[in-house]
């Protein structure tokens, strides 16, 4: 009777530990490599992207589709790169932002310390006023904003301002409109 309930227990114990192992992920087809590049791409990623369609041809030099992904990832990496940045930064909620009577420059100045508390220094606003004629240095802002995704506190601050933000690859460029 021992001996059975020893048995009865081993397998129980084995069962589990076989229900317990995490099933292997499928080898990856090239067709695979180029779906997961598409998708880096699409979030903004363009190394990642060039990393997965290189794989992509290793397994299959024939891959059209990742042939042409990889040509046109050359011609269109610092668009991509720059989409992924605005992503980013749109992507941060601001819980407070206040500003009474504040310039252009000290309004960018403390979204960027907010910002880069905010994503726990993940992203880092490098913002730059292109504005030679001066056409902005003497309005003024004032906001209370709570809650509000960083992408939406910026919009607020170039109507008020009558400027327009471009998102480059590496800066926030900000102009008169």
């Amino acid at each position: 009777m021992k001996k059975f309930i020893s048995l009865a227990v081993a397998c129980t114990l084995v069962s589990q530990v076989i229900a317990q192992t995490p099933a292997q992920a499928p080898a990856p087809t090239s067709d695979s490599l180029l779906k997961q590049g598409q998708a880096a791409e699409k979030a903004g990623d363009p190394v990642a992207a060039k990393e997965f369609y290189t794989k992509s041809l290793k397994m299959n030099p024939n891959n059209a589709n990742a042939i042409y992904s990889i040509g046109q990832l050359k011609v269109n990496s610092a668009s991509i790169a720059a989409k992924g940045r605005e992503a980013k930064f749109g992507a941060v909620v601001v819980p407070v932002f206040q500003l009474d009577a504040a310039s252009l420059q000290e309004a960018l100045d403390a979204l960027s310390v907010v910002i880069e508390k905010e994503s726990k220094q993940t992203v880092t606003p490098n913002f730059i006023i292109q504005d030679p004629k001066l056409v902005l240095a003497d309005r003024k802002i004032t906001l209370n904003l709570k809650n509000m995704p960083s992408k939406a506190v910026m919009k607020y601050l170039m109507d008020q301002t009558g400027a327009k933000a471009r998102y480059d690859e590496h800066a926030v460029v900000v102009t008169p409109l």
